[in-house]
């Protein structure tokens, strides 16, 4: 999407703006469906560096994820998901949901809320 879709980029900013990691949402990018939650960059970046720094051999990548001293920008280029999951034909991977950031100009197209998967 050479033109960010203004809509989405709005949301991601009020996301930002309200510190709100409620808003669900699904995005298709060029191989991939992924549906999950919106989250405040600050609060994506927390969660990576602590799952980074629970592992013996990721620990020192953490740091790369610290909290930024600024804050973010005016207006959000990518959008940081979490409880995210790629939708793979009848199923979600991981199974646990992770968390992506995707920028705003690969998103083709887009719905609120999270689509769900049936393993029937």
């Amino acid at each position: 999407m050479p033109n960010p879709d203004g809509l989405l980029v709005d949301i991601a900013a009020m996301v930002e703006s309200e510190h709100s990691n409620q808003m669900s949402l699904t995005v298709v990018v060029p191989g991939a469906v992924i549906t999950g939650r919106l989250a405040p960059v600050a609060l994506w970046r927390e969660r990576v560096a602590e799952v980074l720094q629970a592992s013996d051999h990721l620990k020192p990548f953490a740091a790369l994820f610290a909290p930024l001293g600024e804050g973010p920008p005016s207006r959000p280029t990518h959008l940081h998901l979490h409880r995210a999951k790629i939708l793979q034909g009848d199923f979600g991977l991981p199974h646990t949901g992770g968390m992506y950031r995707i920028a705003i100009e690969e998103i083709n197209s887009w719905t609120v809320g999270d689509l769900s998967y049936s393993t029937t």
